[in-house]
């Protein structure tokens, strides 16, 4: 009689249909004396051999979980999840959640629920698109937002594996990976909402993501590697995701292809922080110490560090590590052990190949990163980023030929110098005239009479955005750019509305040369003028700078009614940075939509866009009128701890201007950008 293991491989190449195959893989668990934690391994092991369709594997899991749940009701079988070498845990029978719907013959045992089932009345399980070693991963239609007519009604759900939800504390580890995963937002990490449960399944809902997962892409057929600039280019997605995680004390654990996902605009992203855990330990962390979803198991033997797999604590070098694994697959489409764990290839002594058409450099950098020791592999991701782009070395080259182009300059004005200081030559030379005049014109010139010539004219003035900048700055309570186009003098911004345009046409038309004036501007009331003389000077840079920097209010004419979402579009200069986004309400208040306390993170990568509020975070309420919300990019972060959500508009500017002067002393004014937008919000029509 056929095991599991060969059931499953009878799936290629047999040519038999899916029906006789669940029929042949059913035999295989009615006789499999394997317990459920050794099947589930054995169904994740044939599937890391050769990748099964997500749909197939998701139901040989449901199929699998369905043995469990009919041996629990007999008392055939206990919960076993592995913690450590040598130790189980039992799960006893009474600890077990509440049965409510039917499975078999068996009134008592709650169906696992799949594709086509709704959690909680809400969520539409309607495709399997993964599955990791703490689940099985869902698109799922949102009913609510469906209903509320949102453009995009899909989630993903990730339902726990029936090891975990029999595990007593199995709904402690999707809270904390909840948490930490809403504590990592991310451009590269995925977009954790919440977690909850329907009868015994526990599930994570997060944000859906549209493309496929890296291991589609390496298991491949005929996959031999891609080239260096796009292997580059996934990297330094990854490498983003794990410095900001590092960053916050968190390591992964548990980083394999199947966690990083390509998606169909490009974005790289990391998900499934499940096992992630804390190597620096706050006290605000405190329960870190209680429970460590580390115990649960669930690393990738041909990415796990010795270390990890040794259960010594995390560190970001065991993410290194794993990092290095998926680099050297997208280089040459083979693991750099040949998929074995990393302590028997320490102890077989076995050593990676050098790809080819790598450069020395980067593959020194990337047998650091290799390294069975921790003390000598690569200590942070951005350094093993850094070497494998040669960033430092083209730095080198500029700074080279920066150098030489110094030196260029000077050996041609001192030869300038030579020609122009040379003494009177000697017999057979030629002796230089005066201002390059031949001699015999130089004596003419000196002979002719001399004539006195009519004054020149005075020429007409020209305009210059030199002389406009000083009277833009006395402009009050405003932020104003200025340009020349075709000899017309433009300016767009926000003015005070007790200035007014008149009086800025009157003032600029004063300017010498200044005939042609167009204005684009804004204008703001008097309770705004603190915020506007605030910013200004950081909007003022982002114009000069080509205005890298950009929010929008997506709202037709910038008007929003009570009761609509506040929703706004951001894009971040050609450099990394951290994003504030502060909506500054009428009613003397400022609402802190990045960061806040429910979204903490908020560093952004270089022409990086995104959306805020789409999930409906944000509603408009009274009072109504002309309200601006600005965007803010600093190098650093800007406060040490989050601020409250709300708070006063006053007290938090007060802060805010005395924070910015210390940044720009210290990385200078050309580091921080700001961007406003202006809306217009009235009350819902009866």
């Amino acid at each position: 009689m056929a095991n599991l293991a060969d059931a499953i491989r009878s799936y290629y190449g047999s040519g038999q249909s899916q029906q006789d195959f669940f029929v042949q893989v059913e035999r295989a668990l009615a006789t499999e004396p394997a317990s459920a934690a050794r099947l589930l391994d054995i169904l994740g092991e044939e599937n890391a051999r050769v990748p099964l369709p997500p749909d197939i594997y998701a139901e040989l899991q449901r199929r699998i979980e369905r043995k469990v749940e009919a041996g629990r009701a007999i008392g055939a079988e206990e919960t076993r999840v592995q913690t450590r070498p040598g130790e189980q845990r039992w799960t006893p029978q009474s600890s077990l959640p509440p049965a409510s719907d039917d499975i078999g013959s068996d009134p008592g045992l709650e169906r696992m629920k799949g594709v086509g089932d709704t959690l909680n009345g809400r969520f539409v399980l309607e495709e399997c698109i993964g599955f990791g070693g703490m689940g099985t991963v869902y698109k799922a239609l949102d009913l609510r937002k469906l209903e509320a007519s949102d453009r995009k009604p899909y989630i993903a759900i990730k339902v726990l594996n029936v090891q975990f939800r029999g595990h007593p504390k199995s709904l402690i580890a999707l809270q904390r990976e909840a948490r930490k995963a809403q504590m990592l937002a991310h451009p590269n990490i995925v977009t954790v909402y919440d977690f909850d449960r329907d009868g015994s399944m526990v599930y994570l809902t997060m944000e859906y993501l549209s493309g496929k997962p890296l291991s589609q892409v390496l298991r491949a057929p005929g996959f031999t590697g891609l080239p260096y600039a796009e292997v580059l280019r996934i990297v330094t997605g990854i490498s983003r995701a794990l410095a900001y995680a590092h960053e916050r004390g968190f390591v992964h654990c548990d980083l394999k292809p199947g966690n990083v996902f390509l998606l169909d605009k490009g974005e790289v992203k990391v998900i499934d922080f499940g096992i992630a855990r804390v190597f620096h330990k706050t006290e605000e962390d405190s329960e870190a110490t209680v429970f460590d979803a580390g115990t649960l198991g669930g690393l990738t033997p041909a990415y796990a560090s010795p270390e990890m797999i040794e259960h010594l604590d995390p560190d970001p070098r065991d993410d290194i590590y794993g990092l290095a694994c998926i680099t050297y697959e997208l280089l040459t489409g083979k693991h750099p052990f040949d998929r074995t764990a990393a302590t028997l290839a320490r102890n077989a002594g076995m050593r990676p190949q050098r790809p080819q058409n790598l450069g020395s450099r980067q593959w020194r950098a990337l047998k650091a990163a290799l390294s069975f020791e921790r003390a000598s592999r690569t200590p942070t991701v951005m350094e093993f980023l850094r070497e494998m782009s040669g960033e430092s070395r083209k730095a080198v080259y500029v700074a080279l030929a920066a150098s030489g182009l110094t030196v260029g300059v000077l050996l041609v004005a001192g030869l300038s110098y030579y020609l122009a200081s040379r003494p009177d030559t000697g017999p057979g030379e030629t002796a230089p005239t005066t201002a390059g005049v031949p001699p015999q014109e130089e004596a003419m010139a000196t002979q002719a009479p001399t004539t006195q010539a009519p004054p020149p004219q005075a020429p007409a003035p020209v305009l210059s955005l030199a002389a406009v900048t000083p009277v833009l700055a006395q402009v009050p309570c405003s932020a104003l750019a200025a340009t020349l186009r075709d000899g017309t003098l433009q300016v767009q911004g926000f003015l005070a509305q007790r200035v007014g345009m008149p009086r800025l046409k009157e003032m600029l038309g004063a300017i010498p040369g200044a005939k042609a004036i167009e204005l684009n501007t804004r204008q703001v009331g008097d309770d705004d003028c603190a915020v506007i003389e605030t910013f200004a000077p950081y909007w003022q840079r982002n114009r000069q700078a080509g205005g890298g920097a950009v929010i929008q209010a997506r709202a037709r004419n910038g008007e929003l009614a009570e009761g609509e979402s506040l929703i706004v579009d951001i894009k971040t200069p050609a450099y990394e940075t951290y994003v504030y986004v502060d909506y500054f309400v009428l009613d003397g208040n400022v609402a802190h939509l990045v960061p806040n306390p429910r979204m903490r993170a908020h560093q952004a990568p270089a022409h990086y866009e995104a959306a805020i509020g789409s999930l409906g975070n944000w509603v408009i309420s009274p009072p109504f009128g002309n309200e601006l919300i600005v965007l803010l990019l600093t190098p650093t972060p800007l406060f040490d701890k989050v601020r409250p959500e709300i708070e006063s508009r006053a007290e938090y500017l007060k802060v805010t201007e005395r924070q910015l002067a210390q940044l720009t002393a210290k990385y200078g004014a050309d580091r921080i950008v700001a961007d406003f937008v202006q809306i217009t919000t009235k009350p819902r029509k009866p």
